[in-house]
This record gives structure tokens, sequence and C-alpha cells, in this order.
């Protein structure tokens, strides 16, 4: 049974779970698990964890991603993209080049963001989506996260394209939505590829019918998707301690670290945190 991950080219119409129930099939396995949902009209990379890289997803889920995606201005809708029930419509004059560059440099940076209702986010242990589905109110409150860059690709009578690299939990219909309210024109997202989670990129991901033929040499190692990153080598006696779950005295850092990976020599054995208060590693996954 293989450990690892795969970097998967997700294509539009099936949903994240329909991914890893199609993986699970391909390699016999229930242990199966995503990075990152993307919408079901969403495309482009989904790393999806085998076997003991499940446990790893935490860590991959924090790391950043990219988008490529199109903004249709001139309506909104109850689910921020154009498959939703439409709520507004309006005329309007397309921002200038120019225009647009101003408020794209707006959103850099830390900022606050009001995900949309139908989106898989909990409340009170139910998917905000099954919700407003069910006409049952929804109300989610905003969160803060950080667009790294936005750049303008091209622009036509009605919609905008346009790259976007951010923070985890950043919804790109609600990035698309608050940019149309800063133009004073009513906006939703209309497209969207995914182009990378942390390591993983478009470019090396894997189709479903590529996997479906090579499925061993779609997976790739453990530590490999966690190179974002820092890691420490232990000795044989330290390794020894680790994986019985003992804290380790060390003192390379200057503060507290959430997550490290630990090697023995050149074998991945683990996830530590370094607690900078008591200078020591403590072991959070043992792997190996």
């Amino acid at each position: 049974m293989p450990d690892g991950f795969i970097n998967v080219l997700k294509p539009p119409g099936m949903t994240s779970h329909d991914v890893v129930s199609f993986i699970r099939r391909v390699y016999k396995m229930k242990k199966v698990g995503h990075a990152g949902t993307l919408d079901p009209a969403a495309a482009g990379v989904l790393p999806v964890a085998l076997g003991k890289a499940t446990r790893l997803i935490e860590y991959l889920a924090d790391a950043d991603k990219a988008y490529r995606t199109e903004m249709t201005l001139g309506f909104t809708t109850d689910s921020g993209d154009d498959t939703g029930t439409i709520l507004e419509q309006s005329d309007f004059m397309m921002p200038s080049e120019a225009e647009i560059d101003f408020t794209f440099k707006k959103f850099l940076g830390k900022i606050t963001q009001v995900p949309p209702i139908y989106s898989a986010i909990k409340i009170n242990g139910q998917r905000a989506c099954d919700l407003a589905r069910q006409n049952i109110e929804v109300s989610i409150p905003q969160r803060e996260i950080e667009i790294h860059r936005m750049a303008l690709l091209k622009q036509n009578d009605s919609s905008i394209l346009f790259d976007v690299e951010c923070s985890k939990g950043t919804y790109i219909r609600s990035l698309c939505m608050d940019i149309g309210q800063s133009f004073g024109i009513p906006a939703v997202m209309s497209f969207l590829v995914r182009l990378r989670v942390g390591s993983f990129c478009l470019e090396k991901s894997v189709a479903l019918d590529e996997i479906k033929a090579m499925p061993e040499q779609a997976v790739c190692s453990m530590e490999e998707v966690l190179e974002h990153l820092p890691l420490v080598v232990l000795t044989e006696a330290q390794s020894k301690a680790f994986q019985q779950g003992q804290k380790i005295a060390f003192s390379p850092w200057k503060d507290s670290i959430h997550a490290i990976k630990v090697y023995q020599d050149k074998q991945f054995i683990g996830i530590a945190r370094y607690d900078i208060d008591h200078r020591c590693l403590v072991p959070v996954k043992v792997i190996a």
C-alpha cells in the first residue's frame, strides 16, 4: 500500500470528494484524503494523500495557494459565482486598466473577508452550503486572509482575467465580489483554475486517466511536498527517543516553530514542534 501524495489535476464537474472516491478505487485503499477543497465547477491542483500521508494534510493545507480566475461584471448571485441565482443586475462601464491595477493594490496584504454562504465552512457542525440549500439563514463571520500578489492578464467588455497568490482560507468568489464592490459594480467569479498549492503546481499535476494507467508513478513521497517546512536531522539516539514520543533538548532557533520535518540521516520520520521556552523538540506526528 503506497504512502504519499498525488498531485491530482481535478477536472471541472467533479467534487473534491468525487476525486477521493476515484483514488480509493484505483489504489484499493480507504485511507485517502485531500488538502484544500475545490468547487465542483473549478479545475486544477488538488493534492490527495494516501495512507500515512493523510496525517500530514494539515501542514499542506497551511501552504499558500495560487489561482487564475475570471471575474464577470454586471450581476451578483447568491453563490458568488455564475452558477447561482441572480440577486442583482446593473449596467456598467468597464474600468480602465489603470483603475483595475489601482484597485488590485488595495487588496494586497492582510485583509478581512466574509466567505460565501455556499461553502463547506461548518456552522454548529453543519456545512454552510447545506444550511443555505434548506433556506436556513446563514451568518458567517469575517476572517483575516493575506493576498500576496494580483496580476491583471486580460480584460474585455464584461470580464477581467487575473492571477492571485494568497494565503490559506482565501475564497476567490468572495474576492471577486469584493473587488466588484470596490468598483461599484456587481460581480461574480465565472472561471477558476488552481495553479498551485504549496509545492504542488499545475505543470506537474496528473490527470485521472494517467493515474488510472500508471498508479505507482503518480505517487510522490510524503516529505517531498512539505518543502516549505524547516527540517532537522537527528542522531540515531535522538531518533529513537523521538519515535518513543520523548522531548529532545535542542536550541538552534530563537522562536517557537509549530511544524518541523524530522529526519534520521535521509529517512523522514515525522513532524515536531520547537518549544522555545524549554528549548526542546516536541514530537507531534511520528511517521516511521
